[in-house]
C-alpha cells in the first residue's frame, strides 16, 4: 500500500480521531509525512510574504491565489498538495504586537493598518482521491520576528466573548489578548479589514461546506508560531459555532484538526477545559526541545490538544547548537518531524524523504558540507525589474482579484 494509498484509506486516523494515541513513539513514515504536509502549507505562508519595509506591498502577499501553491514549490513531487487556494485573509490589530505585522516606509503603501495573514484552501477533485476525502484547508501566517513576540507582546487574557458567547462562563475561558485582537479586529475604514479575520475566515468556511455539503469532508488548520495559536482558536471557534456540520444532515458533523508547529500557547484553564469538551476539536502540537516559543506565555497559561516532541538538536545534518531563531525555525521543524526517534534516548533518522536543502531557505542551518547557500529563497534581483527604458523598479506583488 503507497502512502497516498493509505492516507486515502486511514485519514481519519492521521487527522487525529483518537488523539494520536499510540501513533508518536515513533509516527509512522505515513503520519510524518501527513503532518509535513499541513507544515508546509504553514511554511506558504512565510514564502509568499513580503517582509521587506522597503516595498509599498510590505506585509501583503507575493502571489495571486491562483499562483500560490506553485510559487512556493508546493507541486512538483507533492501528490498530497492538490488544493485550490479560494480564500486570502488579511488582519489588523488593536494592540501593539512586535513581530506580528511588517509595514511600509513608502508613501503609498497598499495598507498603512492590514498584513495578509494566510490563505483558505479546497482540495480539488483529484487533491479528493488522493487524501480521502474534501479536505478544507485554513493557514495561518506566523510572526517575523519570534523574539519580539515573546519578550514583548501584549500577555493579558481577556474574555473572548465573540468566541464563547455567555454559555461557558461558569469555565471562564480566556485567551491572550494579542492572538483575540488578530482574530477579531475590524475597522470599516479598512479596504482589507472591514470584516475581522474571523469573519473573512468563518464566512468562507461556510461557503465551502455548503458547496460540498454531500461529500465526506475534513476541516484542518495548520500555522506555525503565532499562526498555530491562531489556529487554534480559529478551530475552536469552528466547532463552538458549528460551522463544522452539514446542513442536509444536522446530525452530521466533520472532524476539526489542528496541527500547530512551534506553537505559542492560547489561554488559560478555561479554555483548555472547553477545548477538550469538543466533539470532533483535534490539536496535534509539535514541539522543539531547545525551542523556548512554546513555553510562553507562562502565567496563567495552560496547553492544549497532544504533544509530539522533537529535537533538532540530535539531527547530524545541522549545525549545532544553533540558536532560538534556528531551534524555531518552521523548517527546521519539518526536518525534525522527518527524523524523530522513540523516547529521550532515541537519536535521529531521517524516515522520510525530506530534502536537505529546504532547511537553509531562510538561514545558515544546514552542514556546510551539503553544499547548500544560506538563505536561498530570494526573488530573482529581490524582485526589481528592468522596464524597456533601461531603469528599474520593483514588483514584488502579482494583484489578486479580491478584496
Amino acid at each position: 500500500m503507497d502512502h497516498d494509498d493509505y492516507i486515502a484509506k486511514n485519514w481519519r486516523k492521521l487527522n487525529g480521531e483518537d488523539h494520536w494515541k499510540e501513533s508518536l513513539d515513533p509516527p509512522s513514515t505515513h503520519l510524518r509525512t501527513y503532518i509535513n504536509h499541513y507544515g508546509e502549507m504553514a511554511e506558504a505562508t512565510y514564502d509568499a510574504y513580503i517582509q521587506t519595509s522597503h516595498s509599498k506591498n510590505a506585509g501583503n502577499c507575493k502571489y495571486a491565489r491562483t499562483n500560490l501553491l506553485k510559487q512556493c514549490g508546493l507541486l512538483q513531487g507533492r501528490p498530497l498538495n492538490q488544493y485550490k487556494v479560494t480564500k486570502y485573509l488579511y488582519a489588523m490589530s488593536a494592540v501593539t504586537l512586535p513581530g506580528a505585522f511588517v509595514f511600509s516606509s513608502d508613501t503609498s503603501p497598499w495598507s498603512k493598518k492590514s498584513n495578509w495573514m494566510g490563505f483558505i484552501a479546497v482540495a480539488t477533485d483529484d487533491g479528493k482521491k488522493v487524501l480521502g476525502r474534501r479536505d478544507i484547508l485554513v493557514a495561518w501566517r506566523g510572526t517575523v520576528n519570534p523574539s519580539d513576540m515573546i519578550y514583548d507582546s501584549e500577555l493579558n487574557l481577556v474574555s473572548a466573548p465573540i468566541v464563547f458567547g455567555s454559555q461557558y462562563k461558569d469555565d471562564d475561558p480566556k485567551i491572550h489578548q494579542g492572538w483575540y485582537s488578530i482574530y477579531t479586529t475590524s475597522d470599516q475604514n479598512s479596504r482589507y479589514n472591514k470584516s475581522s479575520a474571523r469573519d473573512q475566515a468563518l464566512e468562507e468556511i461556510k461557503k465551502l461546506v455548503n458547496e460540498y455539503r454531500h461529500e465526506d469532508i475534513s476541516m484542518t488548520l495548520t500555522g506555525h508560531s503565532m499562526g498555530a495559536a491562531v489556529a487554534t482558536l480559529n478551530a475552536i471557534d469552528i466547532v463552538l459555532n458549528g460551522l463544522n456540520k452539514q446542513s442536509y444532515i444536522p446530525a452530521k458533523s466533520c472532524p476539526v484538526t489542528v496541527f500547530g508547529f512551534g506553537s505559542a500557547k492560547v489561554g488559560n484553564s478555561g479554555f483548555k477545559k472547553v477545548f477538550n469538551s469538543m466533539k470532533d476539536l483535534y490539536c496535534l502540537r509539535i514541539s522543539n526541545t531547545p525551542d523556548v516559543v512554546p513555553k510562553f506565555p507562562t502565567l496563567g497559561y495552560s496547553d492544549v490538544g497532544t504533544e509530539l516532541v522533537i529535537d533538532t538538536l540530535k539531527s547530524p545534518y545541522l549545525k549545532g547548537p544553533g540558536n532560538p531563531v534556528v531551534w524555531h525555525n518552521m523548517e527546521s521543524y519539518m526536518h525534525g518531524v522527518a527524523g524523530v526517534q522513540t523516547g529521550i534516548l532515541g537519536g535521529f533518522k531521517l524516515e522520510i524523504n525530506r530534502d536537505l536543502s529546504l532547511v537553509n531557505k531562510f538561514g545558515d542551518i544546514l552542514d556546510d558540507k551539503y553544499g547548500v547557500p544560506p538563505s536561498w529563497w530570494t526573488e530573482e534581483n529581490m524582485g526589481m525589474v528592468q522596464k524597456h527604458d533601461g531603469t528599474w523598479e520593483l514588483k514584488d506583488h502579482e494583484e489578486d482579484i479580491e478584496p
